[in-house]
């Protein structure tokens, strides 16, 4: 499906502006995570679909985070509808909702779990929500933090 064209050039240089990578809320993240000893990959492409990429990556653990703007991708607690150019907006939103399932979908099938955060998140929640993760897929630092026994490896 191929999108109507916007109707003027501000919906362009609106999106030629926008950051995809290294925002504010991903920093963020990223400075909790590195100060709690975890180590992880920044923009790394998901696997087979070369032209998408997570946020934070723990490649051994075979998780994907993603920090996600709530315009951009359709939070449904802070959603709002541009007034401007509306129907192709109203599109643009709805396939980047659609993309994100994709992906999801895709890492799940290769065994991956896909994380995904708003921006508008806390940073000591969502950090909570990513141990929480990595500790059900037995990563031993996540183990450690919420408390439970780390496996040997013997």
């Amino acid at each position: 499906m191929e999108l109507p064209v916007p109707k003027d050039s501000s919906v362009q240089r609106v999106m030629l502006a926008q950051r995809s990578r290294d925002t504010v809320p991903e920093l963020a993240l990223r400075r909790a995570l590195h100060a709690l000893g975890f180590r992880y990959r920044v923009d790394l492409p998901i696997p087979i679909m070369r032209r998408r990429r997570a946020d934070v990556t723990f490649v051994k653990w075979q998780t994907a985070v993603f920090v996600q703007g709530c315009f951009w991708h359709a939070c449904p607690q802070h959603q709002h509808a541009p007034v401007h150019n509306r129907e192709w907006w109203r599109e643009k939103l709805e396939g980047n909702v659609r993309r994100d399932a994709d992906t999801d979908a895709h890492l799940v099938r290769l065994g991956w779990v896909p994380l995904r955060l708003w921006e508008h998140e806390a940073v000591n929640a969502a950090v909570g929500k990513v141990v929480e993760v990595l500790a059900s897929r037995g990563h031993p630092r996540a183990l450690r933090i919420r408390g439970e026994a780390v496996p040997s490896s013997r």
